[in-house]
């Protein structure tokens, strides 16, 4: 039998652990924060990993060939991931000390330093082994800031949405995914078009990073004054979101982190996989061109916002467990295809592309919908962020370098080994909690 403080159901909290006196603020003015923060950070995630496929084999690995560059440049992407959890243990000691607008305050100046200094570092060819050795550092800089960023607001949406239309409100944060997605494609997109291929690499890719740069300063700034107001700071001191200690939440809430977080590795896993993955895989065996598959996959995202807004209204009517498991059901089905699609040429590439997003919105709407109800009332700031860091980590940070290394030495098969492997950690999770009640 599991007790009180080890529950691990999926189904939201109900409002009987919030204090009479919480002031009321309704979810849709949360959810704003939630989708501001949300899609600068993919934004920032989604520019890294394009300049990962364009720019970074050739700027920062030029005596390896270009596999092995994009090999060497994943690598350094899946920094990020495997720094965020220290960055939430770091920042939530951080936030118990000084308080969550200092806690904030020094994320956004971590963030900024760090895409700012991507923006500004000098290349292979002019400094060397430091470059890279720098392009490391700052982005183990952005994964720290990243975890540091947690805010609350996610969990407090969904502990304030509605009953019947917490599938809706779990979806909204999720748009800012493709959102960001959108905008990083675009903006490298218009950056192909209008200037060389010479321009580019010098010079064109790091104005994205200033992007991204700007767009998480006022991001994170909105997120500040939002959650430093006093009706926010009594709404979560309500809900009681505040820091735990880690090693308490891992002794008493581990079982929770990792069903929570095997419970989205179906999508997690398929999150690179159309995004990342598809980019690097056809330039490097295809004369397509990025610009093609950049608009491919712009179409794709918008696919993908369809598919969220759809799930939160599946999720309303047939429960967000039923709704996790039909999707990974289905991208179980879609990794038997997935190897065929990609090896099928430029058509079979571009519908691999676009039912992969699909997917991707129907699955990811819901990813983190059973989050914040996993836990104990007193653990449940410091467990759905654990929670978040692992999924990605486990689900999505080594996706691109795993999947290439393997698809080009071994076959596209490892393309659907890689898919149907989350699948299963989904369902396997679903399924221990296949006797626990589900209020939806």
């Amino acid at each position: 039998m599991m007790t009180a403080t080890a529950n691990t159901h999926f189904n939201e909290s109900t409002h009987t652990d919030v204090a009479p006196q919480a002031p009321h603020i309704a979810p849709s003015e949360i959810a704003i924060g939630v989708i501001i923060g949300r899609t600068s950070e993919y934004f920032d995630f989604f520019v890294y990993g394009i300049a990962s496929v364009l720019v970074f084999p050739s700027v920062f690995f030029p005596m390896e060939t270009r596999l092995d560059g994009m090999l060497h440049a994943f690598m350094l992407f899946a920094l990020a991931f495997v720094a965020r959890p220290l960055g939430t243990v770091t920042f939530m000691a951080l936030q118990r000390r000084f308080g969550r607008e200092s806690k904030l305050t020094a994320a956004l100046f971590l963030m900024g330093a760090s895409t700012a200094g991507i923006a500004f570092l000098p290349t292979f060819a002019e400094w060397g082994s430091l470059s890279v050795m720098l392009l490391a550092l700052f982005r183990i800089g952005q994964g720290i800031a990243l975890g540091g960023s947690w805010d609350g607001l996610p969990s407090l949406l969904a502990l304030n949405a509605p009953p019947h239309k917490r599938g809706w409100y779990a979806m909204l944060g999720q748009l800012g995914a493709p959102v960001g997605f959108i905008l990083a494609a675009g903006l490298f997109s218009y950056l192909l078009a209008e200037i060389n291929a010479v321009d580019f690499t010098d010079w064109g890719w790091r104005y994205p990073f200033y992007v991204a740069f700007a767009i998480n300063v006022v991001a994170l700034f909105a997120r500040l004054r939002l959650v430093s107001t006093p009706e926010y700071a009594r709404l979560l001191d309500a809900h009681e979101l505040e820091p735990a200690g880690v090693v308490e939440v891992v002794r008493t809430q581990g079982r929770n982190v990792v069903i929570g977080a095997l419970a989205a590795l179906a999508s997690y896993a398929l999150f690179h996989l159309v995004t990342v993955f598809p980019l690097s895989w056809i330039t490097l065996y295809s004369l397509q061109s990025a610009d093609d598959i950049l608009a491919t996959q712009m179409v794709g995202a918008v696919l993908a916002i369809v598919g969220i807004v759809a799930s939160g209204l599946i999720s309303d009517r047939f429960g967000r467990r039923r709704t996790l498991g039909a999707l990974a059901l289905l991208i179980a089905l879609f990794s038997l295809l997935a190897p065929n699609l990609l090896a099928d040429g430029w058509n079979g590439q571009r519908l691999f592309i676009l039912l992969g997003f699909a997917l991707l919105g129907l699955s990811y709407g819901q990813a983190s919908g059973a989050v914040a109800a996993n836990f104990a009332t007193k653990y449940r700031y410091t467990g759905a962020a654990l929670t978040s860091d692992l999924a990605w980590l486990a689900g999505a940070g080594f996706a691109p370098l795993v999947v290439l290394g393997l698809s080009a030495h071994f076959g596209l098969a490892y393309v659907g080994v890689y898919l149907l492997t989350g699948a299963l950690g989904t369902l396997a999770a679903l399924s221990i909690n296949r006797a626990l009640e589900i209020r939806d």
